[in-house]
């Protein structure tokens, strides 16, 4: 889980003692039952990804709540939706498979949860189906799972969610800069 880099901090620091009994205790190869409920309550995380060359971009990921979801003990899965067609973070994936999500709860008992591992990019896996507004279906197999310290997760809570957020129920709505002369000529149709 560490490099030398790591180390040489730790070391600095005196927390190497530290970091390996936290990696001891903590970290774990695949999701276990709690670490699939407090997913399935977030309504985003924000998402690490590199380019071939390593270059770091992160995104910030939403959706209803449970829209991320623990498939398997091994298999974590959620939803592309539509969205600027930039494609940054999936095309990372496409070019570079591994990843880092960050999952954050702020409010009453704040908490935090790392998933690392290796994600792919699917068009046609069946579970599209059941995901409303789902384009594509991200899978992320981990390789480190654990829980961080929350004490610097400020006191926030989500008043409502965004009126993007799809709705089975609901057609979906289009942002304002779809339709900004600069860009309607090239906004592509919706494919869900």
């Amino acid at each position: 889980m560490y490099h030398q880099g790591n180390r040489d901090l730790q070391d600095a620091f005196g927390s190497r003692a530290l970091a390996d009994r936290l990696e001891e205790t903590l970290r774990r190869k695949v999701f276990n039952e709690a670490d699939g409920a407090f997913i399935a309550a977030q309504s985003f995380f924000f998402l690490a990804t590199a380019d071939v060359e390593g270059r770091p971009d992160c995104s910030f990921k939403g959706g209803p709540v449970g829209f991320v979801q623990v498939a398997a003990a091994d298999e974590l899965i959620f939803p592309d939706y539509d969205g600027n067609g930039m494609f940054k973070s999936l095309g990372n994936i496409a070019a570079n498979p591994h990843v880092g999500l960050l999952f954050i709860a702020m409010g009453e008992k704040p908490q935090r949860l790392r998933v690392n591992g290796t994600a792919s990019v699917s068009q046609d896996d069946p579970r599209i189906v059941g995901i409303p507004g789902a384009q594509l279906l991200v899978k992320v197999r981990p390789t480190d799972i654990f829980p961080n310290c929350p004490r610097y997760i400020p006191s926030l809570q989500v008043v409502e969610p965004s009126t993007y957020t799809p709705k089975a129920d609901a057609p979906p709505v289009e942002p304002a800069w779809k339709s900004f002369e600069a860009f309607a000529d090239v906004v592509p149709p919706r494919r869900r």
